[in-house]
Order: C-alpha cells, then sequence, then structure tokens
C-alpha cells in the first residue's frame, strides 16, 4: 500500500475489518514488490508517468541490490552456536556444516558468556578482515566493526539476535544470483498511492516488533497516521521519527508466510 504524510511513510498496527483484509491481500503484494515509496511534499502537481517511471527504477535498483554482494539472494546458511566449541566445516561430522565447496574442517568457533572467538585449522587459509589469521576474537553485526570471514566464495560473519549468535553465510557464486532476472509484480497503480495526515503523539509509545526469527525487539512510535478508503478511516503505526531517520513500515495480510516473507511487508521513505 503506498501512503503519504507529507515526505513521510508509516508502519502498520493492525487490520480493523474483514474488508481491510480482503482490500490489502490484492494489493500488498503490489506494494511490496513495488517497494520504496517516493513521495511528494504538499500540494505538487502530480505526474503519473514520472510517479510509474520512478517506481521502475526502484525496482531494477532492489534487483541490484539483491545481487549484491550483500544482497539476499547470496545467503546459503544461518547457523545458530552453542556455548563452548563450535567445529564448523563442510565435513557432517562438524558442529556446523557448511556447503561441500568448502574445505572439510576449517575451524572452530568459541562462544563463552557472550565473548567470541575463532581459531582456523593450520591447514586451511581463512581471511579474517582481509589478514590471513588463526586465530582472532569476535565482533558481531551489533558491533562497530563486525568481523567479517572469507574462504574461496564463501563470505560469512557472526550475527546477534537477542541473547542467541549464528553465523550467516554467503556463496557470491550462487546460482540464484545469475538465475534470477526479474522480480514478478503487478503494474504500478497509483490509485493506492492515498494520502495521509499524521498525529504526533504527547509521550513516544514503545511497541513490540517480532521477527521471523522468532524475536521480539522494541522501538518507539511516535504517533499514528490517519487515512482513509472507501470512506472508512484507518490508523498505523510508523517506526522512526521522520525527523533523524525515516519512517519504516511493516505490515501483512492474508498471504503472508505463504507466497511472501513471513515476517510481513517493509516499506520506508
Amino acid at each position: 500500500m503506498i501512503l503519504f504524510i507529507g515526505n513521510n511513510l508509516i508502519y502498520f498496527e493492525k487490520l480493523k475489518s474483514k474488508k481491510m483484509n480482503r482490500i490489502i491481500s490484492r494489493i500488498l503484494i503490489v506494494s511490496f514488490i513495488i517497494g520504496s515509496i517516493s513521495c511528494q511534499s504538499g500540494k505538487e502537481k502530480f505526474n503519473e508517468e514520472e510517479y510509474i517511471s520512478s517506481m521502475n527504477e526502484w525496482k531494477h535498483q532492489r534487483l541490484e541490490r539483491l545481487k549484491s554482494e550483500n544482497g539476499w539472494l547470496n545467503l546459503v546458511g544461518l547457523h545458530w552456536l552453542k556455548e563452548g566449541q563450535n567445529p564448523f566445516g563442510s565435513n557432517e561430522a562438524n558442529n556446523i556444516v557448511f556447503p561441500e565447496n568448502a574445505p572439510e574442517f576449517i575451524g572452530t568457533i568459541i562462544l563463552y558468556k557472550g565473548n567470541l572467538s575463532v581459531q582456523i585449522n593450520e591447514d586451511v587459509e581463512v581471511f579474517i578482515n582481509d589478514s590471513l589469521l588463526k586465530e582472532h576474537s569476535i565482533h558481531t553485526d551489533y558491533d562497530e566493526n563486525t568481523t567479517m570471514f572469507r574462504s574461496g566464495s564463501l563470505r560469512w560473519y557472526i550475527i546477534k539476535r537477542g541473547d542467541r549468535y549464528g553465523i550467516r553465510l554467503r556463496d557470491i557464486n550462487s546460482p540464484l544470483v545469475e538465475k534470477i532476472t526479474e522480480i514478478p509484480s503487478f503494474p504500478v497503480d497509483s490509485r493506492w498511492r492515498i494520502e495521509a495526515r499524521f498525529e504526533k503523539f504527547e509521550t513516544p509509545k514503545e511497541i513490540a516488533v517480532p521477527n521471523v526469527l522468532g524475536d521480539v525487539e522494541f522501538e518507539k512510535c511516535y504517533g499514528l497516521l490517519k487515512f482513509k478508503i472507501d470512506s472508512k478511516e484507518y490508523e498505523l503505526m510508523p517506526l522512526g521519527n521522520g525527523v533523524k531517520n525515516d519512517f519504516f513500515l511493516i505490515f501483512a495480510d492474508e498471504t503472508s508466510a505463504e507466497e511472501t516473507y513471513g515476517a510481513g511487508r517493509f516499506l520506508s521513505v
């Protein structure tokens, strides 16, 4: 769904009627695939041709991002670590099994009371932050200087989600990168470019945001976005304050977890 509030966009709280569910289920796949919203402020004249062109350009850029080295198409594994030693490599004797193109026994990641380190086996070459090393402490993606690992076409680093730590593994030669040449989508429909008003809370509220990994994070919401569809008013709750960072919208419909990403659909401005 494409929603405007000046230059800002917002966050989904709940669908308030079965009719809204039906409406959303028809359009959310469209809006999710179409992507980030190009907003216009005030009462600027709307140019539909330019709008459609900007959406098509966004789709092209989105595909390029997905295909990049840090894109989602080359992800080949997510392996959660246990407390203690975590041997890893392509051999099935390891606690964590990498793809077949990895060395059989790469080394061991050690997790001890929230502290992480790695030991690389002597006969294996692994670049750690672009240097060939055998031992190193590990910084997660929550830290400023995330420790990056490289072996052949494989890339990995440690993510922290709540109290859990896991290896996020990529293969830059993943077949999906070349196989996917476009993302199927419905044509842009400017009827769902809906104007809305933002009503700021006197005091920001804290809301729980679950993710696809089963964890819950708490974010601040600074107000409500109110808009109408067929004369019926609805409300959304945004993440972000729209000043220091963009508004961010998370929402879902009846097709979530079946045809698309189970955690919902994301839009930002």
